[in-house]
Parts: structure tokens; C-alpha cells; sequence
């Protein structure tokens, strides 16, 4: 086949591929009335629990009810702006112990930072509370928390920390929490095994650094690989392979620009410095992510699937090895912030919307 034909071809190809309809989804409201949903899981009994920003927990039970009353007995969150009850996460072995860990903004407006809490359910009130973490040094921004969380095969736990905005070099130093990652034991101890752990400058819970204000990880149950995605200013989000001890580069390396429009650096990537795998730039605002596993959308398995505030959509991200490309994009014609997207237990997929009047939104073929 001459050159300028095969061209052609390819281009036809596709073209034809880019064409073929997307997987045709029906959306139902499973809960409404819901301030700044931020999190969900799914309770072995077949209840829900969903995080509301505002400092409440809430309960959907088992046939789909939004219970009016909140969670009791929860423990008070410093709510203003982007703070609140953000992240919640359940231990591997929750169907025995009960642990349930939630991520919120704790302190004062002029003392804050991230702190994370365990507890258990019984009936609508929280007990056993213990903070197991709280990320030093305090800020007085009520911005840039991170505070999802994930359990890695071994049972520790990984905490996202944002960089309060007004301290992005802090990023870079490892006597700070700021703007990394940080690995656990599941009751706070740190693991012996922390890259870090050994340097009497660095904080021992760091497990990589160098993030701006990662909101989206998810650990490959199959491959044990730590996917995490995080907000760029203007442009610059990122999708990232995490590996232990790895600098991400912020802000010294970023694809993206200040709000102001002033470069924040000459440089997109740096020696020493690991660069995205994905720069979404004009920026997507990434909130939410997990990785498909189920029966309803076999043609997912294994995807990552990204939810956008300023997108306003679900961005379906296939993964190759340590490679990732975005190969399409879900519900942008909804025309709403989406702040998290789970699997439930059915295949479906959960959405949260982050509205003052926000919903659970079920997805199915």
C-alpha cells in the first residue's frame, strides 16, 4: 500500500473508531438533600454511608432510604470553605472489627490541618473514636486538605495531604506533612518499612511528596500499584504512579500556571522529580476516583474512573502496566460538579454531586 494511502486508511480507521457510540447508561437518584456529599462506601449489610462536607455523616439504608437523622456522636469538623468531613474509608477486615476511618478538617481558623479518626457504628451513633493521625504543621488556610484514603495490600493505610495553598514550597521539605502522601498502620503506628523513616530530617509517615492537592487514590488490589490524581492551579492536574520515597515536583515542576497567570516555574519536569502520566490542562478540577471491577460494565475492568468539579464529568482512564491514557469521558452532558464516583457492590457505579443541595446518583447500562 503506497505511504499517502496508508495514511488515509489509518486516519479512517480512526475516525471510524472515535465515531462508534459510547455504552448507553440509564441515571437514577438514589438520595437527594445531601450538603456537599464527599464520600461514600458500602457496609456489608447493604447500608451506605455517605460524608457530607458540612460535618455530618449519613446513613442510606438497605432499600435505598436516605435516613434523615445523621450520625451521632461524630467527631466535630472545622467547617469553612474547602474543610469539613471529607474523606471515609473501611478497614479490610471491617466485616470483623467494625473500623470505619473518616478524614476531616480539624482546629481553628488560624490552626488547622487534616486529621483522620477511627470509630465504629453502633446503630446511628459513632464510638470507640481514636485520631490515629493529624498532619503537622497546622495552616491557617481553609484549602487544599487533600484527605482521601486507601489500604494497601499489607493492611497500612494511605492519606492524601494537600498544601493549603499558601505553603506550596513546604511540599518539597520532608520535615513537613504538607503536600504529600502518607503511609499508616491501620491505628496510626508508622510502618517500620517507610522510605523515609530512617532520616532524622524527614517526617516518618511520608511515603511521597512533592503532591499540590491530591483528592483521587486507588491501590490495584491485582498488581498492588498506587494510583493517585491531584489538582493543578490553572491546568496541570495530574494522574501519577505512586512510588515510595518519590518526589511528584511540586511546585518546582507543573504543567500548570498561577491563577494570576504568572508562571509558577520555568519547569514541567526536573531531575529527581517524577512527572505525570496524564497533565489535564485546561484544568479538569480531578475530585474522586476508583478503579472498575464488576459485572455490569465488563468492558471497564480494570479502568480508572475520574470525576471532575470544573469538567463536570467522569473521565474513563484505561491503564497498560505503568502506563494510562483517558479513552473517553461519562456523563458531561449532566452539567454538574461531580466530587467522588464508587463501585458498588452491584456494578454500578455511585456518583456524588457537590451542590448545597447535592445527590447519590446510580449508574447503570
Amino acid at each position: 500500500m503506497k505511504t499517502a494511502s496508508l495514511y488515509r486508511y489509518i486516519l479512517l480507521i480512526t475516525l471510524f473508531a472515535m465515531l462508534q457510540p459510547a455504552i448507553a447508561v440509564e441515571i437514577e437518584s438514589v438520595a437527594s438533600d445531601l450538603e456537599h456529599p464527599w464520600g461514600i462506601v458500602f457496609l456489608p449489610d447493604g447500608r451506605m454511608l455517605v460524608t457530607e462536607r458540612a460535618g455530618r455523616l449519613r446513613v442510606i439504608d438497605a432499600d435505598g432510604h436516605l435516613l434523615e437523622a445523621a450520625v451521632e456522636g461524630v467527631p466535630p469538623a472545622h467547617v469553612a470553605s474547602q474543610g469539613g468531613l471529607m474523606g471515609i474509608a473501611l478497614h479490610p477486615e471491617h466485616a470483623e472489627n467494625g473500623w470505619i476511618y473518616l478524614s476531616l478538617a480539624h482546629g481553628s481558623a488560624r490552626a488547622n490541618t487534616t486529621r483522620v479518626v477511627r470509630g465504629r457504628l453502633e446503630g446511628m451513633r459513632w464510638i470507640d473514636n481514636e485520631v490515629i493521625f493529624s498532619a503537622e504543621p497546622t495552616r491557617d488556610t481553609p484549602v487544599h486538605y487533600g484527605g482521601r484514603m486507601a489500604f494497601m495490600n499489607d493492611g497500612t493505610l494511605l492519606v492524601t495531604l494537600g498544601d493549603g495553598f499558601d505553603y506550596r514550597e513546604q511540599a518539597q521539605r520532608l520535615d513537613s506533612h504538607t503536600g504529600a502522601i502518607v503511609r499508616l498502620h491501620d491505628d496510626g503506628r508508622v510502618p517500620l518499612d517507610n522510605p523515609l523513616v530512617d532520616r532524622e530530617d524527614a517526617r516518618p509517615e511520608i511515603f511521597s511528596y512533592g503532591h499540590r492537592n491530591p483528592q483521587g487514590i486507588v491501590v490495584d488490589l491485582d498488581t498492588g500499584k498506587i494510583w493517585s490524581h491531584e489538582h493543578g492551579p490553572r491546568g496541570g492536574d495530574e494522574l501519577n504512579l505512586i512510588r515510595a520515597g518519590e518526589n511528584y515536583g511540586w511546585p518546582v515542576a507543573t504543567h500548570g500556571i498561577d491563577y494570576s497567570g504568572a508562571r509558577i516555574t520555568p519547569y514541567t519536569s526536573r531531575p529527581g522529580m517524577v512527572d505525570p502520566l496524564i497533565d489535564w490542562t485546561p484544568s479538569i478540577a480531578p475530585s474522586g476516583m476508583s478503579q472498575y471491577h464488576g459485572e455490569l460494565f465488563p468492558e471497564w475492568t480494570g479502568d480508572l474512573l475520574v470525576t471532575g468539579l470544573v469538567s463536570r464529568a467522569i473521565h474513563r482512564v484505561r491503564i497498560d502496566g505503568d502506563s494510562a491514557e483517558e479513552v473517553e469521558i461519562l456523563l458531561d452532558d449532566l452539567d454538574r460538579r461531580l466530587r467522588d464516583v464508587q463501585v458498588g457492590p452491584d456494578g454500578a457505579l455511585y456518583v456524588l454531586t457537590d451542590e448545597r443541595e447535592g445527590e447519590v446518583l446510580r449508574v447503570i447500562p
